[in-house]
């Protein structure tokens, strides 16, 4: 995979998804890329996505987690990009809001598989702003059975 396009924009150029799809004109566009045993992403907020002054609204941030999470978990089970699982679906994910996020400057998204099997990946993942975890994640991520 080249350093210029996201996992999302590689496997999922015609993605709908708010968070993450490339294809939805009025979503977020994260844009997660593989580093090492990690997936990051760096984001910038809009004055649009606070929820007080100056501080990043909190169903951004669960957005935020989520969606990347779902990439690094897609990142961790297809053996890094090679091999072709299909759908994959959040099952659960939970978010600890730990401080404010600030919005004046990009914020870092980190995620990491810590449980790949099968079919389910569990995925931890944070947020940071200005060098500190403002958010925590751990999500569930499955490829659902045949329909």
């Amino acid at each position: 995979m080249d350093e210029t396009t996201s996992i999302q924009e590689r496997y999922w150029p015609d993605g709908i998804c708010f968070g993450c799809g490339p294809a939805n004109e009025k979503g977020l566009h994260i844009r997660s890329f593989p580093a090492g045993d990690e997936v990051v992403a760096e984001w910038q907020p809009g004055p649009h996505h606070q929820a007080f002054p100056d501080i990043l609204n909190g169903g951004i941030i669960g957005t935020l987690l989520d969606c990347h999470s779902a990439a690094t978990s897609y990142w961790a089970i297809s053996g890094g990009g090679t091999n072709d699982v299909g759908q994959l679906v959040t099952a659960r994910y939970a978010v600890t809001l730990l401080s404010p996020t600030p919005v004046d400057r990009p914020v870092k998204i980190v995620g990491r598989a810590v449980d790949v099997g099968d079919r389910k990946v569990r995925v931890e993942s944070h947020i940071e702003a200005r060098g500190k975890v403002t958010a925590t994640c751990e999500g569930l991520f499955v490829v659902p059975k045949a329909r």
